[in-house]
């Protein structure tokens, strides 16, 4: 198993979280983004970065993912794909998208994106706190711990 990060927009609280995760399971991890990133040293970890342009990071991704891997995105229509390869596809705020909910989310964030262009201010998600960083780490634990077995 390999795990993926949409790192473009991935805090840096939660990759910090998936770096000692790697160690600690050695696992690979790799954070694809669009600028340059800063990783730790690690066997485990490695950063690529791949041209600017629009969903070039989640493309690759997707290009690169195998049934099983876990990506960590929140872009919906990423996790979409990553569930359609038969990947697992987790938020950073500890959320796993599923075969079950992932229509339900594609159609809320279009809805959302509609109101958006016709004018309307939705706001945008609230900031990621305490609660939603140890959700992902106890959620990333409990689907290692799983995946041992």
């Amino acid at each position: 198993m390999h795990i993926w990060v949409d790192a473009d927009a991935c805090p840096a609280v939660i990759k910090d979280i998936l770096f000692r995760a790697a160690d600690r399971v050695e696992l690979p991890v790799t954070l694809v983004a669009n600028h340059s990133l800063r990783t730790p040293p690690s066997p485990y970890i490695k950063s690529i970065q791949v041209p600017p342009g629009f969903d070039v990071a989640d493309n690759h991704i997707v290009k690169h993912l195998e049934a099983g891997d876990l990506v960590i995105t929140a872009d919906i229509p990423l996790a979409a794909e990553v569930i359609e390869k038969d990947g697992h596809a987790l938020n950073p705020r500890g959320d796993f998208y599923t075969k079950e909910n992932i229509r339900q989310r594609l159609n809320m964030r279009d809805f959302m994106e509609t109101l958006r262009s016709s004018g309307v201010q939705t706001g945008g998600p609230n900031a990621l706190n305490q609660r939603d960083r140890m959700n992902f780490a106890n959620q990333l634990d409990s689907f290692l711990a799983k995946q041992k077995k």
